[in-house]
């Protein structure tokens, strides 16, 4: 088996997610992740800095994704439709990923420690949307709330995702930002 490039590193995110699966992510070791995968835990630390970034990975290219979204958006859209327009993209990659992302949601989800870890990433995406709304010329704090409210939005849809799969997650973006400016509004829904 290969011991080192993509092959190795979609091994061990396998491996990691059924054993955070099995035994929780507590009582999960690198070793038995990498020896589930068919490497040695030397491999893992090649691909992994810790057990936690297992279920991280693909972080940078996210934001690089959405942050070129945001740049590339046609002028005269507001913040939250050049912001949806980049969630959507982000929306495409999940879906494409749908047998890693539920089940490391779920994972996140019960195991406070990468809770923690979500959210400071969370924070990280948050900031570098602001910063490419920014440079967009969104003034700075208009700019923060709107990646922070937009980021509530997306999670929030991801999540009605997760519970009900019988709609793409581009329909629950959908129905998630009509929530949002219906509430902006002053209206409900």
């Amino acid at each position: 088996m290969p011991r080192s490039g993509a092959e190795a590193r979609r091994r061990l995110q396998q491996a990691a997610l059924e054993l955070y699966g099995e035994h929780g992510f507590d009582r999960t070791t690198t070793a038995e992740i990498a020896a589930r995968a068919g490497v040695n835990e030397r491999t893992y630390f090649r691909h992994f800095p810790d057990k936690r970034e297992v279920l991280f990975d693909g972080e940078a290219d996210l934001r690089d994704t959405m942050t070129q979204e945001v740049a590339e958006a046609p002028d005269g859209l507001t913040p939250f439709e050049v912001l949806l327009r980049a969630f959507r993209k982000a929306a495409r990659i999940l879906e494409t990923n749908r047998p890693f992302s539920e089940p490391r949601l779920a994972i996140i989800a019960a195991t406070p420690a990468l809770r923690e870890r979500e959210l400071a990433k969370h924070a990280s995406l948050s900031d570098a949307l602001a910063e490419a709304l920014r440079r967009r010329g969104v003034p700075g704090g208009p700019a923060a709330l709107a990646a922070q409210t937009g980021w509530a939005t997306f999670h929030h849809a991801a999540q009605a995702w997760i519970d009900d799969p019988a709609q793409s997650l581009d329909v629950h973006l959908s129905q998630a930002f009509d929530e949002l400016r219906a509430l902006s509004a002053g209206g409900e829904r």
